[in-house]
């Protein structure tokens, strides 16, 4: 935005002056309405070009003219510029956490206060104070302050990371260009400076060499500064090596020095020497005041602190509904495992590109604790869910003799033939259509998913699974004869029969399902205008399929706001559809769809979107129903004993939810079958290091410790840095923090061998104060009340 175009913001009104917190106001709503460019005319508000965000993530310019108050750019954000045509008060760049401050003048007190990151560059002399607690954080860079003049009285107080550099150029005290005490209580940074200085704490601070290095950073960005406050003229002058010194911080070990001294030694050399033995009080008791610990441990600890690693589940895996162990797929890449973290899904799911990487609604992600708890972004899991694409068949085991035929051959019935196939039992599968993968195959659109990743994992179940009939429209005698013949039968066919609605012209609806497996056959005239009667997510397949098939005005309506969501409803939007709601349908015309207000939504094509019913006329009397879907305890089974029932036949729900259903209802059967619950689902799994928790329990969102992750960080480039933003809720990632932060190093890690271990707190050193806890960025230890034995 150019400066023709910059939004100008008064500092004044019809009533006089805006109050700080107005100008505030309507600054936000700027830039939230996608200002760029702001031109504010100050009139002493305070705290003016602080926590700007664009929402797409441009640049901001801030240019203030008249008189700014004090801390202006306080809690400045990166991507902010703000330039003050004139002096400023005091506390400027306050808290800066990145923003880059122009001022063409003098500076009052308090410049660059806690300032963490960020650049300030001043045209002038600046007040007392300045440099005051500034920090340095090693993942950014440095903080910086330049000063074309001089500074004032107590320049760098606790100064504790960031560089300075004070030019003196027509210095207010030419004689002391840092003014009054500078550098007392400094622990960290540096500081240039230009002319002459006396009195500064030589306690914290000491002059060091300047390097090539040094110099060559000072001079290369001393342009870019002169440049900034328009002084481009005195660059000669102030490059002049021999004029220019730096002051340094010392170490802590610089400061002790000499003078360390044990505790005993300062009670012997000066407590009790000065106060006589026992201090204050010695003259006043005989008690025996050999040293008690104030601070306790062992059984005497209030608290204990326990490593839970893996008891509970991580709230991505709790949100799956196909168990996924997401985070200890991370885990793997973080190891430089790939291909193991890739195949790993295939214990859990046969389609993992397709449905991980394409169709899934991320449930995982919707879950995640750094979005849900932190408001920081999840971590990603469709781009390891893609690879998926290339994993080959698993190592299959030996056949166990038990055989189970499974009624439908989409998402449900493919899940649970799988597991049941890794776990050795034979299967049989059972479709009335003329290609394996149900809906997945034949309604849902390509632009959802392309069909070379499905055609290519519906192949590597066709290699797991060799026999699948397709074409079979079973009687109630055949289902009668699969329950003859197979141990087990598990109906998964899903919801065929479309909902309808009792209204005049109904016969001219073209129910969604029919339309979305004409539109992938190319075999669906759609025509200018098309309506949608429900505007869920099918409904909305349906308007981005009517869109690629010509339609050019799309409307979806429905009785209540839109259950449509993510993905499909964003295509929708993007297809130009219109949503409309609350909309009651009276009648089908042949103009278009009536509706109770006497509207006419003018349509080429009409299209009823509001769920499908299963088509339950194969089943015998025997199998209970309810509603017009099928009867299930809480393992699947049905009224049959022997038969199963899983997915959309029980309850409409996602793709995941079907697939989850048919691991659950496989390892039911195979307990059923062999009488006991194999750790994992297969055995060829133990091929990779993974381990999962088998408890049901989510993990608590409060314990993990998400300061450590930046919340800037929005955009992850590949699978490495998905996998260090994890925080591996639930399983110890041996980062080592707790290791590193126990105020006692009690806590102590035992190797047990082929890659595992195991962390414990020992109570001869542990004093219960919860630190290990509280850094803990997974979660894993618990800090609980101490009920010693006896």
């Amino acid at each position: 935005m150019s400066k023709a175009e910059a939004v100008h913001i008064a500092g004044t009104d019809e009533t006089g002056r805006v109050s700080s917190r107005i100008l505030e106001e309507r600054i936000q709503e700027a830039v939230r309405s996608g200002a760029c460019d702001l031109e504010v005319a100050a009139r002493g508000q305070h705290g003016i070009g602080g926590r700007l965000f664009q929402p797409e993530g441009k640049p901001i310019t801030v240019r203030i003219t008249g008189s700014p108050g004090q801390r202006t750019g306080s809690m400045g954000s990166p991507g902010t510029t703000i330039e003050i045509h004139g002096p400023a008060s005091d506390d400027i760049g306050w808290l800066n956490a990145g923003a880059e401050i122009i001022v063409h003048g003098y500076v009052t007190n308090g410049a660059c206060n806690a300032m963490a990151q960020g650049k300030v560059f001043v045209g002038g002399p600046i007040g007392s104070r300045g440099m005051t607690m500034t920090k340095f954080n090693p993942r950014f860079s440095h903080p910086e302050l330049w000063v074309l003049g001089s500074a004032g009285d107590y320049f760098a107080e606790f100064m504790a990371g960031g560089v300075a550099v004070v030019c003196g150029h027509e210095a207010q005290d030419p004689s002391n260009v840092l003014g009054y005490r500078p550098c007392v209580g400094m622990v960290g940074g540096k500081i240039f400076f230009r002319g002459p200085i006396h009195g500064y704490s030589q306690a914290d601070a000491k002059l060091t060499p300047i390097s090539d290095e040094e110099w060559q950073w000072l001079t290369t960005n001393m342009e870019n500064f002169l440049d900034k406050v328009h002084r481009k003229e005195l660059l000669a002058g102030l490059t002049i090596r021999e004029e220019w010194q730096c002051l340094s911080a010392r170490t802590p070990m610089e400061k002790i020095g000499a003078k360390r001294r044990s505790m005993s030694e300062f009670r012997r050399d000066v407590w009790d020497k000065e106060l006589g033995r026992g201090g204050m009080i010695g003259d006043l008791t005989n008690l025996d005041r050999s040293p008690i610990p104030l601070i306790t441990t062992g059984d005497l600890r209030r608290y204990v602190p326990v490593w839970e690693h893996r008891k509970y589940l991580a709230p991505c895996q709790a949100a799956c509904p196909t168990g996924m162990p997401v985070q200890e797929r991370w885990r793997l890449i973080r190891e430089g495992k790939v291909d193991e973290a890739v195949d790993v899904a295939l214990a859990f799911t046969p389609f993992p590109a397709s449905i991980c990487g394409y169709l899934c609604p991320h449930l995982c992600m919707q879950g995640c604790t750094k979005g849900v708890a932190g408001g920081l972004q999840p971590v990603d899991i469709t781009d390891l869910g893609r690879k998926g694409v290339g994993s080959k068949p698993p190592k299959l085991p030996e056949l166990s003799g038990t055989r189970v035929a499974v009624i439908g051959g989409g998402p449900a019935g493919i899940s649970v033939a799988w597991q049941l196939r890794l776990k050795g039992h034979d299967t049989w599968i059972y479709d009335m259509e003329k290609v394996l993968g149900g809906k997945m195959a034949t309604a849902i659109p390509e632009q959802r998913i392309p069909r070379e990743v499905l055609e290519a994992e519906v192949e590597r179940a066709r290699q797991i699974l060799p026999h699948i009939h397709l074409q079979q429209n079973l009687t109630h005698k055949e289902f009668e004869q699969l329950k003859a013949d197979f141990d087990y039968v598990v109906i998964a066919t899903g919801a065929q029969k479309p909902r309808t609605i009792p209204i005049p012209g109904a016969e001219r609806i073209v129910p969604a399902l029919t339309f979305l497996k004409s539109a992938k056959l190319n075999n669906q005239p759609v025509g200018r205008r098309l309506v949608i009667i429900g505007a869920g997510n099918v409904g909305c397949d349906v308007a981005t399929e009517g869109h690629r098939l010509g339609a050019e005005e799309i409307t979806l309506i429905d009785i209540q706001e839109p259950a449509s969501f993510g993905e499909e409803r964003k295509a929708a939007e993007r297809a130009g559809a219109v949503f409309r709601y609350p909309c009651f349908t009276k009648e089908i015309t042949p103009e278009g769809v009536m509706l109770t207000t006497g509207e006419v939504i003018p349509a080429d094509t009409v299209v009823i979107s509001i769920g499908d019913l299963p088509d339950l006329g194969f089943l015998p009397e025997s199998i209970l129903v309810d509603r017009g879907f099928v009867l299930v305890n809480e393992n699947h089974q049905t009224s049959d004993p022997q038969v199963f029932a899983i997915g959309d036949i029980v309850k409409p729900g996602l793709l995941t939810d079907a697939i989850g259903a048919g691991r659950k209802a496989a390892r039911i059967i195979d307990e059923m079958t062999s009488g006991k619950r194999p750790l994992m689902n297969a055995s060829w799994l133990k091929d990779y290091p993974i381990e999962y928790s088998e408890s049901s329990e989510r993990i608590d969102y409060s314990r993990m410790t998400l300061e450590y992750y930046d919340p800037r960080i929005t955009e992850l480039q590949n699978l490495n840095d998905c996998a260090s933003q994890c925080s591996s809720c639930g399983s110890c990632m041996d980062c080592g923090l707790c290791d590193v932060v126990c105020p006692a190093a009690a806590i102590e890690r035992k190797d047990q061998g082929d890659g595992k271990y195991e962390r414990a707190a020992n109570p001869d050193k542990c004093i219960g104060c919860g630190f290990c806890g509280k850094c803990c960025p997974c979660g894993v230890w618990d800090l609980v009340e101490n009920t010693p034995m006896g």
